[in-house]
């Protein structure tokens, strides 16, 4: 089991394998629970989204592009049950 010793300032530095087994980089950040008896679960916190799961989404799409009155003449038609499939 790995110790740490608190600063005076109560602080604590992880190792680099604690941090390497967390998956947490530097910038990112640690969530703790408090458990009875004086115990800590620790965890690397995960975003629940991020600009990066975006990237590339549309890649190969089509590039036509409509206008606003196109896409207000879509909307409406599909709205109505008129929609061309």
């Amino acid at each position: 089991m790995a110790s740490l010793a608190v600063t005076m300032k109560g602080q604590l530095t992880l190792k680099r394998d604690l941090l390497q087994h967390l998956g947490v980089k530097p910038g990112e950040r640690i969530e703790f629970e408090k458990l009875p008896g004086g115990e800590l679960r620790i965890k690397a916190s995960r975003p629940t989204g991020a600009i990066d799961d975006i990237i590339g989404m549309f890649a190969g799409k089509p590039k036509k592009v409509i206008t606003v009155e196109e896409m207000n003449r879509i909307a409406a038609a599909g709205w109505a049950g008129k929609l061309d499939k």
